[in-house]
């Protein structure tokens, strides 16, 4: 054999191997990336109050929830029980808990993918007053960096709504979460804590109302 026909089958073998990577990384990406979410009974006092305990309060904090998203452990009060009587639920938007960003032009193709961001963990706390109820809420969660994905900080929006017994929007927000991934560290973590406050017209009740949360899905590279 030739030099040239060896150096030839010395690139295809090292291309070959590097296209089987990526594709299973591709996969990996677009498959198995599990969801758990937790929301956090928090009493319905107002914020600071003496009822809560230390583990309570800490869960709707920014630190808590981002160590609870890189531990995947739960954040203060956990599992599906509705604790929090007359406190509304904070949950992720059906289908908007993740977010895929492929590079221009290539939505779906799971070659193009730059990255992914998951919603993995929520908490809330709320002050229930006549007529009023402020949430103060947090949530967490992770960026994986695709097979055409960049080294760097990365920034997603977040929309966050509020619906009534019927589902109507009553109140809603954006909020911007940040990260960082690195090809040799391809995963980032981020969390967010905000409040958002609305009406309840008389004789409806603060537990019937949800504030949700999930990815902007039309960003751009989103598909």
């Amino acid at each position: 054999m030739t030099q040239s026909t060896t150096n030839m089958a010395t690139i295809n073998t090292a291309s070959t191997a590097a296209r089987v990577a990526i594709s299973l990384l591709a996969a990996s990406l677009l498959g198995g990336c599990g969801l758990s979410s937790l929301t956090s009974g928090l009493g319905t006092s107002m914020f600071g109050g003496a009822s809560k305990s230390s583990a309570e309060t800490g869960a709707v904090s920014e630190e808590q929830l981002l160590s609870a998203a890189q531990g995947n452990t739960a954040a203060g009060v956990g599992g599906a029980v509705e604790v929090a009587h007359g406190c509304p639920k904070f949950v992720p938007w059906p289908r908007d808990h993740f977010v895929t960003i492929y590079e221009p032009g290539r939505a779906g193709d799971g070659l193009a993918i730059m990255h992914r961001g998951e919603i993995t963990k929520t908490a809330r706390e709320c002050a229930i007053e006549p007529g009023k109820v402020t949430v103060k809420y947090g949530f967490s969660g992770r960026v994986l960096l695709g097979p055409r994905g960049k080294a760097g900080p990365i920034t997603l929006p977040v929309n966050v709504f509020v619906t009534d017994s019927k589902r109507t929007r009553v109140a809603e927000g954006k909020v911007v979460v940040n990260s960082s991934v690195a090809v040799e560290n391809p995963i980032g973590y981020f969390s967010a804590v905000n409040t958002v406050t609305f009406d309840v017209p008389e004789g409806a009740r603060a537990g019937e109302y949800e504030v949700w949360v999930g990815f902007e899905q039309k960003a751009p590279g989103a598909g």
